[in-house]
């Protein structure tokens, strides 16, 4: 079954096209990254696609469900990790995670927490004050409170931006424990990110989805060396 499908996706802004018929799909358990220069339209396709706005045209099925008719069974499954780390400066650790596992009404709180506690490896900053964490341990929580509630469906929006290279590394960890058993949508500007953890890549210029493929199979589509080439080169409408 597919996660997610669009047809002829489309958002305008005024006169200004932001994303033009898109075509999408994506598997479930699939870890797909959207990526694009600045202004290419992938921020306003994962808006859509997480419900936050709605589009001008076209359709966005979520595992089925349409986005219109069904927006509130569709926020029931997916959850987002956005740019913005997402969590409560003044609480602990261990209070962000109960803090949001009562506002999603979570029935076996105390295992989802333990559960998180171990995937994340948060025990030694459990106690800490958030805002006291360095910028690699505040993305871990934030990533791991958007999955107090089991989503089907997760959206990280750039979760290593900023991070030092250790810090981006055990995040890699992280996200590779969860392939496969949940579908990831990830944007980062980051290639070498793109190209370790994702399954297929989708390349966006100009509002358009203008490539979907593997790293590798995208370097071969385009004769480069490397993915940041390939990417530019797509990006770029075939200039290096």
């Amino acid at each position: 079954m597919l996660a997610i499908e669009t047809k002829n996706l489309t958002k305008k802004f005024g006169d200004k096209i932001a994303v033009d018929k898109m075509n999408l799909e994506i598997q479930e358990g699939e870890l797909f990254a959207l990526l694009g220069t600045n202004g290419a339209g992938k921020t306003t396709t994962i808006k859509m696609l997480s419900t936050l706005i709605l589009p001008t045209d076209g359709e966005i099925k979520i595992s089925g469900l349409d986005i219109i008719k069904d927006r509130q069974e569709i926020k029931e499954i997916i959850n987002v990790s956005p740019q913005e780390t997402a969590i409560a400066p003044n609480l602990s650790v261990k209070e962000n995670l109960e803090f949001m596992a009562g506002v999603y009404q979570i029935k076996n709180k105390n295992e989802k927490i333990k559960e998180l506690i171990k995937v994340f490896k948060l025990d030694e900053v459990l106690n800490q004050k958030a805002k006291t964490l360095s910028g690699g341990w505040q993305r871990k929580v934030s990533i791991a409170i958007s999955l107090i509630n089991d989503p089907k469906i997760l959206f990280l929006d750039e979760p290593t931006l900023g991070l030092d290279v250790i810090a981006r590394k055990e995040l890699w960890t992280v996200i590779e424990k969860l392939k496969d058993k949940i579908t990831i949508i990830l944007t980062t500007h980051y290639m070498e990110e793109a190209e370790s953890l994702s399954d297929r890549i989708g390349i966006m210029a100009k509002g358009s989805l203008v490539d979907v493929g593997t790293a590798q199979e995208l370097v071969e589509k385009t004769g480069t060396k490397n993915f940041e080439d390939a990417f530019v080169k797509i990006a770029t409408g075939g200039e290096l």
